[in-house]
């Protein structure tokens, strides 16, 4: 009488080892809906991360990690997709960014490829980003740094050099979608409504060190204390109390919303917002002709002396044709 029990259980474990690895909620978690002060009014908040306002979101589901070079890499092979940066660049859409009789580049710059970062020798102007930021020809999800570079050792790090078009295409090919921006921040907080970082309060630069960020000075000495000079695999330190993983540092993380400079001083004339999904349309002072998202989290660049992104208040942008080298995604699902 033992020999069928054994079976059955063989064949139930079986059938549960199936069930989870179709399941289409394997790999996210469970984000209690709740609701929450957006923003932040500490004297480490930038300008639009105020005014704070309150703000409710429904339950969703959310990815446990960021989207994984091998998880894009089936996205690739079943799709045939064809990511932004290694598409030839179109002036004519280009030049609609840009302020009216800007000149065109150079044909040679106009080749598929993407923003790198380069450490500098010495220290530079914060306010100047193009310091460290620069433009390789051939760089995309595939060759981070350019060249000869490669994501093979390194398929359970981020995606990057992912643009918000890409990040999108997966995400509906996938049967998710980006999460909107105050469901991102809710998440990361982690269920403590005051939180400063995904772990609570205690200072990014406590031991041992619970995210990927730039220790040292930004952006010629990097000490490393982390571990990591670029990304770090997915899950290298500990889960917020969501059990969500690297809410702070590795990648930026795009959301669905377009990103407006007045978008926290208009919502908080409208008292309790429920479940926002953002502006009609982005406007950026300082790129007023580029369309951009929203970005969130931080990544293995951010420092408290010039960004401190991995606060879960932060929020950034970057236009939507855009990759970054230390830019990627995780995606969401409503729960039903």
């Amino acid at each position: 009488m033992k020999k069928p029990i054994i079976i059955i259980t063989i064949a139930a474990l079986l059938l549960l080892i199936f069930f989870l690895s179709n399941n289409a909620y394997s790999g996210m978690v469970l984000v209690p809906g709740g609701q929450y002060n957006m923003g932040s009014n500490s004297v480490h908040s930038y300008p639009n991360e105020q005014p704070v306002h309150k703000v409710q979101v429904d339950s969703f589901y959310m990815d446990q990690y960021e989207v994984t070079n091998y998880e894009f890499s089936r996205f690739i092979r079943e799709t045939g997709y064809v990511t932004t940066a290694e598409r030839p660049i179109d002036w004519e859409i280009m030049k609609q960014q840009l302020p009216a009789g800007s000149i065109k580049p150079p044909d040679s710059l106009l080749y598929p490829g993407s923003l790198i970062f380069r450490s500098t020798d010495y220290p530079v102007a914060l306010s100047d980003a193009s310091s460290w930021w620069k433009w390789e020809a051939g760089a995309n999800w595939k060759k981070p740094d350019g060249g000869q570079s490669t994501i093979i050792g390194k398929m359970d790090h981020p995606v990057v050099h992912v643009s918000w078009e890409d990040a999108n295409a997966y995400a509906k090919w996938s049967g998710k979608r980006l999460p909107t921006e105050a469901e991102w921040e809710w998440a990361a907080r982690g269920g403590d409504r005051n939180a400063t970082y995904p772990w609570g309060h205690e200072s990014i630069n406590s031991k041992p060190l619970l995210a990927n960020y730039w220790q040292g000075h930004f952006p010629y000495i990097n000490t490393r204390d982390d571990g990591y000079y670029y990304t770090a695999s997915v899950g290298s330190f500990p889960p917020n109390d969501f059990g969500l993983y690297d809410m702070a540092g590795n990648v930026w993380e795009w959301c669905s919303d377009y990103y407006h400079e007045d978008t926290y001083s208009i919502d908080s004339t409208r008292g309790l917002s429920v479940n926002p999904k953002g502006p009609e349309s982005s406007y950026d002072s300082l790129e007023p002709h580029a369309v951009k998202r929203v970005i969130r989290g931080g990544s293995f660049l951010c420092n408290d002396s010039y960004c401190s992104g991995y606060r879960v208040s932060r929020r950034m942008a970057s236009s939507e044709d855009t990759g970054l080298r230390h830019t990627g995604f995780r995606c969401v699902r409503d729960a039903k």
